[in-house]
Order: structure tokens, then C-alpha cells, then sequence
């Protein structure tokens, strides 16, 4: 049976910004109510008061589920070293029986140039490979019976080293991304290890994804 909590609470889920401003405590609720009021009904399938409403979400927000946030804070105030690297370029190859075989020359190309940025992930259908331009022509040499569905230039790179703490308390991730999401950053790749992700982002928007991050440690 649907309850007004279980009901605001499914509403709320759904909206991960609310979601986040709600754990806050920056939002009106007596005003979110009313907001909300015409779904919630809808839902129900009954006339519901604002007060109700209310109460619901101010469980909401007091809720464990809503009170992690204060975890994840505290592991982004630890954030370590933040690095950034430009003139990238991102390939998107289709997976083939011969791209690793170029790949590992590319490698043995890369191993005496200690200053090349390069980085690889391979999926399912797709393998992508994001590395300093200055190695362009040699990729497109070496990959160019490979079938390449998409390349990006003028790009930039954000290295970011988090705590060992990370892999214990869930939605650091989210947290991160959310913040990008609010600036308007677009996201070309996101490459991760254990304690260390990296995004690729236009060299446009590289100022202003690195101050989101940094200001992350300040929250």
C-alpha cells in the first residue's frame, strides 16, 4: 500500500539535484510541498495536505540514506593531488582482432617519451585512447586500417587523487560528477583506478572543472 512518505520519498529519488539541495537543508519545504503536492495526489490517488507533505520530507531529509553526504564531505576534504595536462586528443576505435597488436606499438613509440600523456580503456565494441597531440600522426599511422568512429581535439585532462577512504563510502562518485553536471562540464572521458580518477574535458571549460574540484576540499 503507498504511503505519503514512500510516495515523496520515490518523487525525491527521482530528482538528484532535489536530492542533494534537500540533504542540504537549502530548500523551502513548506514551498517544495506545494510543488509537489499535484503528483503526490495523483499518486495516491487522493487529495493530501501540505502539512503531510511536509512532515514527509523533513523525515526525508533527517534520513540516513540523506545524511551519507556528511561521509562523502569528509572524504572529498582529503582530496590529494590534482593534476592537469592539455593538448590532448581523444580517438574512439571499433574493437577489431588487430588493435591490440597496434596498440602495443604504440606503446614501445610512447616508452621513449616520458613526457606524452596516454591513456587507454577498451569496451565491449569500442576501444578509446586519449593522448598528447604532439603523437597524433604517429596514432593515425599505426591505427590507420582501424576504423575510427570519433576524434576530439583541444582537450585537457584532470587527474584527481582521493583517499584510500573512497572505496568505502558510496556516492563519491555521484558527489563529483554532480558538481560538474551544475556547471554545465561536459565529460569526454572519465578514466578511474582505485584511488585516482581522471576526466577529459574541453580545454574551454579546463578552468573552471578544476575549480569545482578544488573547491570541493572546502565544502
Amino acid at each position: 500500500m503507498k504511503t505519503i512518505s514512500s510516495v515523496v520519498e520515490e518523487y525525491i529519488k527521482k530528482k538528484p539535484f532535489l536530492q542533494s539541495a534537500l540533504a542540504q537543508g537549502i530548500i523551502n519545504l513548506t514551498s517544495l510541498s506545494r510543488i509537489v503536492k499535484p503528483e503526490i495526489e495523483e499518486q495516491l490517488g487522493k487529495d493530501v495536505r501540505n502539512g503531510a507533505i511536509v512532515m514527509a520530507l523533513k523525515r526525508l531529509s533527517d534520513d540516513l540514506e540523506f545524511r551519507a553526504t556528511h561521509k562523502i564531505i569528509k572524504v572529498l576534504k582529503n582530496i590529494g593531488e590534482i593534476t592537469v595536462r592539455s593538448s590532448l586528443t581523444d580517438y574512439t576505435f571499433l574493437a577489431s582482432d588487430t588493435i591490440l597488436t597496434q596498440q602495443a606499438k604504440l606503446l614501445e613509440e610512447i616508452h621513449s617519451n616520458q613526457d606524452v600523456f596516454y591513456t587507454s580503456s577498451r569496451g565491449v565494441n569500442e576501444m578509446n585512447i586519449v593522448i598528447s597531440n604532439l603523437m597524433d600522426d604517429t596514432v593515425e599511422r599505426l591505427f590507420k586500417m582501424e576504423r575510427c568512429t570519433q576524434k576530439a581535439n583541444n582537450l585537457s585532462s584532470i587527474t584527481v587523487k582521493l583517499p584510500s577512504e573512497n572505496v568505502s563510502v558510496p556516492g563519491i562518485y555521484y558527489f563529483i560528477f554532480q558538481r560538474l553536471a551544475w556547471e554545465g562540464i561536459v565529460l569526454y572521458e572519465v578514466i578511474s583506478t582505485t584511488n585516482e580518477f581522471t576526466i577529459i574535458v574541453n580545454d574551454e571549460q579546463v578552468d573552471i572543472a578544476f575549480k569545482t574540484i578544488k573547491d570541493l576540499k572546502t565544502l
